[in-house]
């Protein structure tokens, strides 16, 4: 009896010790989870500037070329002030969902939100021969952060760009009323993804484009999707994709309506 007794006791406190070390181990990798996490979204804002700091340059650039039309340069100027407010703003955004903040959100009009993105990209699409058609109702409203709200579309619409590029394309942006959420489609006739790569397409630091063309503009980190997808999540939306090869890609966006 003495006999079974010690095994008992010397069973739990294997079990206590195994458990000590499991605990150990979970905190170890919390912390390196977390490191990992932190090393993400470094790569993020870095992407998110790099998009940021294109239509700036060329507000600059149409400035310094064109000094003699003070018109010109002051509606450059002005673009420029407006796109560094905008940039401060989105920075503050991407640094709160990094430390885990929670951002106060507000009902906000669609249609404004996306013609603030084309603005600020400084880019007629239809010098690269793409056709952009928006399908979007007046006065439809989404509960949403703004700016993050703005980086996701300024993502999928340059994505869509990229992948048009050169011989151009169209580029559909649509929106619709679905009762208690706003369901939006932003889909583009470029070469599409292979399906084998559908499933992957949300992953930090997964990406398509380097296959492409590596040396190109097209080459990217695998981050804007990654960031898409966490801040549509953030909104208690959903993001998905559909794509067929030689036919094109759509986006679909699901966000909550005003509370």
């Amino acid at each position: 009896m003495a006999s079974i007794t010690e095994k008992r006791i010397c069973l739990h406190k294997l079990v206590k010790d195994q458990q000590k070390q499991n605990d150990a181990l979970k905190s170890q990798l919390d912390r390196l989870q977390h490191l990992a996490n932190i090393g993400t979204i470094s790569h993020m804002i870095a992407h998110e500037i790099n998009n940021l700091l294109t239509p700036l340059k060329s507000y600059a650039a149409l400035a310094t070329n064109n000094i003699d039309d003070k018109a010109l340069c002051e509606k450059a100027l002005k673009k420029t002030v407006k796109n560094c407010e905008r940039a401060s703003g989105i920075m503050e955004s991407m640094l709160a969902l990094a430390n885990g903040q929670t951002q106060e959100k507000e009902e906000t009009e669609l249609q404004s939100l996306i013609d603030d993105v084309f603005g600020c990209l400084c880019r007629d699409f239809a010098k690269d021969g793409i056709t952009v058609q928006k399908e979007i109702p007046q006065g439809l409203k989404i509960w949403a952060v703004p700016v993050q709200i703005q980086q996701v579309f300024m993502n999928l619409i340059l994505n869509a760009r990229q992948v048009m590029l050169p011989r151009g394309g169209f580029l559909s942006i649509k929106a619709v009323d679905k009762n208690d959420t706003i369901e939006i489609e932003i889909s583009d006739t470029g070469d599409g993804i292979k399906p084998s790569d559908l499933k992957y397409i949300f992953d930090p630091f997964f990406t398509t484009k380097n296959d492409k063309n590596p040396s190109s503009e097209h080459s990217g980190a695998g981050l804007g999707l990654a960031f898409c997808k966490r801040i549509i999540e953030g909104h208690d939306g959903l993001i998905s994709v559909e794509s067929e090869r030689a036919v094109g890609t759509k986006f679909r966006i699901i966000l909550p309506k005003p509370q």
